[in-house]
């Protein structure tokens, strides 16, 4: 992912309408806080998107960004 895609994402979230919680992305991930959710998974990315560490993050937010365009 490159930091252009990170950003895009980030803006998307920045737009969206902010997500009840608990959000299921799946049944050993479940999302209680919402900014914090989205402020920790931000930041490792700013640093180094093209990091495979950051792979399952970048999974993470993709899964989320289907939910909330689901409920939009």
């Amino acid at each position: 992912m490159t930091k252009e895609e990170v950003s895009k994402l980030e803006e998307f979230f920045a737009k969206a309408e902010k997500q009840a919680t608990p959000i299921y992305l799946n049944q050993a991930t479940i999302i209680d806080n919402y900014e914090l959710f989205l402020e920790s998974h931000f930041a490792p990315l700013k640093i180094d998107p093209a990091s495979r560490v950051n792979q399952p993050l970048i999974w993470r937010l993709k899964a989320l960004k289907l939910i909330v365009e689901a409920n939009a």
